[in-house]
């Protein structure tokens, strides 16, 4: 395993870095924030990622895309977590995207790819259920003429109120999962803003005996399984990613602001109980960093990855709030300033944490995972 990287992931993660730190400022997020009803998507910078050549990393050449692999995909998502973007870039590049590429017809691919190279499209994905299980969705899918019709309702959909068409799994009549491709322009799809408390906007997405053509079936019917399961993993590193970088930005504003914070006549960096905790934030980064960058790397080679990813997540969760909560306390008053930049990440990261499942939840799965190996 190594975690260099080559020229050309080199100049991605350059590239990516200039563009973030150009358009995601301050500045720009809290206009975004501020804007009553507005759905914090910000079409400039997708779009400059766009004429960049950023949204089609790892999509085939043949939709436009420049065929390279998860890892320079990851390098952008890590890149968007540090500067708080508001952008799709967890749910369209590292997760929808890709599945369409990897599990769609020449049909299917030829009809969204482009798009989202081009950053017209945006496709996000529901794998996340109200009781837990994605493989156990709470939409229907009955069979209807050649196709199918799906009834139900998905919720927490990233940007599902600026999305052009969903991944939605849906439970089949014998029970099993399969994922349907959704055009959100369809009669029948409804969606509505969900707002949660860590600032994101999310949606719920209702399908009311919505029309699915026999191209809208995303594989094949028994590839569901598979499908949930590569919609999850991907989900699950891209937070982890996005973590890593939130992660980064809260320690780099602590290094700044204890530098130049005075008391007593001097830089309460110079405090040991100021370095001692800064230090124990900085090793949580480093932890939260390797571990989503070695779940990332396996991912991408397509080696087994889900105790590298239960670990992974465990960190972002658990060492992402000692790390965001050591950062405010650091900052004494102005840690919890909403005109500061920490409070976003603060809230990044407790949205982070919950998705998909938190620290607990990693534990349980990892410690079912070695308690199934043999002794």
């Amino acid at each position: 395993m190594d975690f260099s990287f080559s020229d050309e992931q080199e100049a991605v993660r350059e590239l990516a870095g200039r563009i973030f730190g150009d358009l995601a400022t301050h500045e720009r997020l809290r206009r975004l924030e501020d804007e009553v009803g507005g759905d914090r998507f910000d079409r400039k910078l997708w779009s400059e990622l766009a004429s960049a050549g950023l949204l089609g990393l790892s999509l085939p050449e043949s939709a436009g895309g420049a065929g390279l692999g998860f890892l320079e995909t990851a390098i952008v998502v890590e890149a968007a977590g540090r500067t708080a973007a508001c952008v799709p870039v967890i749910e369209t590049l590292a997760v929808a995207a890709p599945a369409v590429a990897r599990f769609g017809t020449e049909t299917q691919r030829a009809r969204w790819l482009p798009g989202v190279v081009t950053g017209a499209c945006v496709i996000t994905s529901a794998p996340a259920e109200p009781g837990g299980d994605p493989r156990c969705p709470s939409v229907a899918a009955e069979p209807y003429g050649e196709g199918w019709r799906l009834s139900g309702s998905s919720s927490f959909v990233a940007s599902g109120m600026v999305a052009d068409v969903a991944l939605v799994p849906a439970r089949l009549p014998g029970g099993e999962p399969a994922i349907f491709v959704v055009d959100l322009s369809a009669p029948g799809v409804t969606r509505a803003r969900q707002p949660v408390n860590t600032g994101q906007i999310e949606a719920v997405l209702t399908l009311d005996g919505v029309s699915i053509g026999p191209d809208g079936l995303l594989g094949t019917e028994g590839d569901g399984g598979s499908i949930v399961d590569f919609l999850v993993q991907r989900t699950t590193v891209a937070v982890c990613l996005a973590q890593a970088g939130a992660a980064e930005a809260a320690v780099a504003l602590v290094s700044e602001y204890t530098k130049t914070r005075e008391q007593f006549g001097k830089p309460i960096a110079s405090f040991q109980a100021v370095g001692q905790r800064a230090a124990d934030a900085y090793v949580d980064c480093q932890a939260i960093g390797l571990t989503a960058w070695q779940a990332a790397w396996r991912i991408d080679r397509g080696l087994p990855a889900d105790k590298e990813l239960a670990v992974a997540k465990f960190w972002a969760a658990d060492g992402g709030q000692r790390v965001v909560h050591a950062a405010v306390h650091l900052h004494g008053g102005v840690g919890v300033d909403r005109d500061y930049p920490l409070h976003r990440h603060f809230l990044a990261t407790k949205h982070y944490e919950l998705t998909l499942g938190g620290a607990t939840e990693q534990l349980v799965h990892l410690g079912g995972m070695l308690a199934g190996e043999p002794a």
